[in-house]
């Protein structure tokens, strides 16, 4: 009996060495993703079937320990997720039942942050579908370029999301939650404003590719991305915020380096990152112009990131006075100006307390708000509404001086002090100028 017993349970051992322990689903605009979290890497074969359309996956020597009963799904591609007959024993087999024929991707990824191994499914939705989920008001043809009052588009990154929480606070809070809400209230402020549009890179609780989110931003034929994400180190000494722009080189600074490690870490997380097809004489032709567009997108993003920096002194402490440079995929637009903020460490205690703080929030997006807004008036592109709009009057803040007022509204020293009858260059908080029209 003992002998028996034994046989059984080494036999059971054999074949269901590696355990599926989770099934988890993330639905985005672009596809919809599928998780399976397994103790060992798996070995596993899929095929479709077309007559009720299903896609198969057969894991080998795998144990089910997952409670797919529990599993919500709310999806245009997909019904249900479930197990079937196995054709082999030690063998899970399970079917994803599809709403129509969709051709999957399908890959592993091995343990990294708090996952362990990993099968992961991409069902991507048709382009179509997709098309319907980007706001008309965001894509904009040659012809809305032209157009002598169009907006300044504003591209807004939550960074993370998904499967990809990022940082971990001290009390098991998620940077993705912090980057989300920090995004959609900064958007909505910006959309506030008459002659800015904002858009988002991602709207929920899902993972864009490091790739795709400067892709989205480039679609909307964006003039800035502002990347939004919260800080953490391997100590929970360091707080308050800084700002990371483009270096063609490592990192200026540990934290720098940290952050680039984290972004390799985020690929893991949330999948292989898409592959850009390129051929070695375009890349060379090209090689110039985007040198010499790269070059201007880097001092934009420096010159906007220090504006930045200046108004959130006034509501948190700064880690960095200055503009940290770091080698980050996602800011390596070319076309346009892009920036990494860290809106504080997450790592720290009390800072962390902060992020989760409605009130807090809302005065970070104020200063962010406040210097987007105040750079594009004084450097507004051409074409743009803000390049064609001039303000009646203007309220004097912390920071402005005659020449500064001169430059953005586009008139000079001597008109706005034979306007506002000044005879010196002083001016006072809370001052309000008259501002000349041409």
């Amino acid at each position: 009996m003992l002998f028996v017993l034994l046989s059984i349970s080494l036999s059971c051992g054999a074949f269901g060495a590696n355990k599926l322990q989770d099934v988890r689903v993330w639905p985005s605009p672009d596809k919809f993703r599928v998780v399976f979290d397994l103790t060992e890497k798996p070995q596993f074969s899929h095929f479709n079937l077309t007559k009720g359309d299903r896609l198969v996956i057969d894991f080998k020597k795998t144990a089910l320990t997952a409670n797919l009963k529990k599993l919500v799904i709310k999806s245009d591609l997909v019904t249900r997720i479930r197990t079937s007959r196995s054709p082999k024993k030690g063998m899970l087999r399970l079917v994803i039942d599809l709403k129509k024929g969709i051709k999957p991707r399908i890959f592993s990824l091995p343990p990294t942050g708090p996952y362990g191994d990993r099968l992961v499914v991409d069902l991507p939705k048709e382009q179509s579908v997709i098309a319907k989920s980007v706001p008309k008001k965001a894509l904009k043809t040659a012809q809305d370029r032209a157009n002598q009052k169009r907006d300044i588009i504003i591209a807004i990154d939550a960074g993370h999301g998904g499967e990809d929480p990022g940082s971990i606070g001290a009390s098991g809070r998620y940077e993705k939650t912090v980057t989300l809400a920090i995004s959609k209230m900064l958007a909505k402020r910006l959309n506030n404003t008459k002659g800015i549009k904002a858009i988002l890179t991602r709207k929920g609780d899902y993972y864009v590719d490091l790739n795709k989110r400067s892709s989205i931003a480039r679609k909307a034929s964006s003039d800035l991305l502002l990347s939004i994400h919260a800080d953490a180190f391997t100590s929970r000494q360091p707080h308050g915020a800084s700002i990371l722009v483009l270096s063609n080189k490592r990192a200026d600074t540990e934290i720098g380096r940290v952050l680039e490690d984290n972004e390799r870490h985020s690929e893991l997380l949330g999948g292989v990152g898409e592959i850009i097809d390129s051929n070695e004489n375009s890349k060379y032709l090209a090689r110039t112009l985007i040198d010499m567009s790269m070059e201007n997108a880097k001092i934009e993003s420096y010159n906007i990131a220090s504006d930045i920096l200046k108004q959130l002194k006034h509501v948190t402490y700064l880690h960095k006075k200055k503009p940290v440079l770091a080698s980050l995929g996602v800011l390596k637009s070319p076309d346009f100006p892009s920036l990494m903020v860290e809106t504080g460490f997450i790592s720290n205690v009390k800072e962390e307390k902060k992020l989760f703080d409605k009130n807090h929030r809302k005065k970070m997006v104020e200063a962010i708000y406040k210097a987007v807004n105040s750079y594009f008036r004084a450097n507004a592109p051409e074409g743009t509404y803000f390049a064609s709009y001039r303000p009646k009057t203007h309220k004097v803040v912390s920071g402005d001086s005659l020449s500064m007022l001169a430059k953005r509204y586009k008139t000079s020293v001597s008109k706005l002090k034979t306007g506002n009858a000044m005879r010196s260059n002083v001016l006072r908080i809370g001052q309000t100028l008259k501002i000349p029209q041409s």
